[in-house]
């Protein structure tokens, strides 16, 4: 992302919440596909290498090129750049201070019913620091599969996908776990080239489409693992539910979900409830949906004022030699003092109690329809045991529940906890709970 765009640090109430951060890269991007630079290992320089200048469209937007596929690319990792970029790696590795993990299942004992039969209801612990990425999925309780798991984790997975493409999905998680070198680094948002922005997940590009180049590249970045997304039923391939822009929203992402059949007629799911059978959705994170959304304060098209993922939760840091550079270190913007009090307070009074208001009315909600949900999910399971179900009304109740999950779990996993959009999220609220209403009248 651009450092000479102050400008858009204003108004930091997009992206408040989510002490992960975005991951966008060090700056700009160009729109033509490109083979990504064999990897090599870069001079050690004494000096800071500057930034290279961004790529824009005319109408200001910083473009991206998409790495290709089959190119038999290997992966620098990060700590091979910290000569050649000291205080980009610096600030990379102060990550390393973001190490708390809450444990949700605990803090939110309801998702052991919501998820129930699937990895999540045995272990779900929110995001910290991106540089323990592979420590984080390696050690969690739950089961993993295949190495899909590791799309966002590593850039050796994301270089074998490139290579290899479907193929790495579907190979098995030991196989690929002793190939890691590296973690989530450099390569993800630069492939080799420092200063310039890739698309290194092509799904991501596929899913755009001709809209790629609408989104700049500082949010195409955080985009290609900050999404919902799901693993394809034949490739295993991680996936994502929509072909433009036009359907990168929740209602358009479930019809898109529930379109998915198998060979035996049965509509897609993630898992299927074992106790009511119920074929339930796992939403991931969709942050880069929500935040380009209708609605957005400030990363949808009719957005009064547009930023980026990088400008609330990067932006411009000056070294000890007066030196400017982007900075890498991925919080929240409430965590940043400097940016509060040059940027977001030229239009927030109190951005910090905007955020508290919001994200305590989010809470509110999110946990009485979370509350609901799962005591229909138990009625559900006595009635079935019972039979006091007719057989026409069953399906009926198990997709309106199947829906009304979806809808509370795309605003429960979003990280920023209703502030990034909270027009999208409580629209998805009223959708959850028209649909649980539905669900309880098919009981009656």
């Amino acid at each position: 992302m651009a450092d000479n765009k102050n400008l858009y640090y204003i108004c930091g109430l997009l992206a408040c919440g989510i002490a992960l951060g975005a991951f966008a890269g060090m700056s700009g991007k160009s729109s033509a596909p490109s083979a990504p630079a064999a990897a090599e290992t870069p001079a050690a320089e004494s000096e800071q290498t500057p930034e290279a200048a961004p790529a824009e469209t005319d109408t200001g937007i910083t473009v991206a090129k998409v790495a290709e596929s089959g190119t038999g690319i290997t992966v620098t990792k990060a700590d091979d750049w910290s000569a050649q970029f000291p205080n980009q790696y610096e600030t990379y590795m102060m990550n390393n201070d973001n190490s708390e993990v809450v444990e949700y299942t605990e803090e939110h004992p309801y998702i052991q019913r919501l998820y129930a039969g699937y990895g999540f209801a045995k272990s779900y612990g929110s995001a910290r620091g991106h540089t323990y990425v592979i420590t984080d999925l390696t050690s969690t309780g739950r089961p993993h599969k295949l190495a899909n798991c590791f799309t966002c984790k590593t850039s050796d997975f994301t270089a074998k996908a490139l290579n290899d493409g479907d193929a790495a999905y579907a190979m098995a998680f030991e196989d690929f776990e002793n190939q890691i070198t590296d973690p989530f680094g450099c390569f993800h948002c630069h492939s080799n080239e420092p200063g310039t922005m890739y698309v290194t997940h092509t799904y991501l590009a596929n899913a755009l489409g001709s809209d790629l180049n609408k989104v700049d590249a500082a949010t195409l970045s955080c985009g290609q693992c900050h999404s919902e997304y799901y693993f394809d039923p034949a490739t295993k391939a991680t996936s994502f539910g929509y072909t433009s822009m036009a359907g990168m929203n929740p209602d358009d992402i479930l019809a898109y979900e529930n379109a998915i059949v198998d060979g035996e007629g049965n509509m897609f799911a993630d898992w299927v409830d074992e106790e009511n059978g119920i074929r339930k959705l796992k939403v991931q994170h969709p942050e880069f949906e929500t935040f380009l959304g209708e609605g957005s304060p400030h990363g949808s098209s009719t957005s009064m004022l547009q930023l980026t993922c990088a400008d609330c939760h990067m932006g411009t840091a000056t070294a000890e030699d007066g030196t400017k550079f982007t900075n890498h270190n991925w919080t929240s913007p409430l965590d940043n003092q400097a940016l509060l009090d040059a940027n977001c307070s030229q239009c927030h009074k109190d951005l910090k109690a905007e955020v508290e208001k919001i994200q305590g009315e989010y809470w509110t909600r999110v946990d009485a329809d979370a509350e609901q949900l799962k005591s229909l999910n138990d009625k559900l399971t006595e009635a079935i045991n019972a039979g006091t179900i007719a057989d026409d009304k069953l399906e009926d109740c198990r997709m309106a529940l199947r829906s009304a999950q979806w809808y509370w779990d795309f605003v429960f996993v979003e990280n920023s906890n209703g502030v990034h959009n909270p027009k999208l999220t409580a629209h998805c609220l009223d959708q959850a709970e028209t649909f649980m209403e539905q669900a309880s009248g098919l009981m009656q």
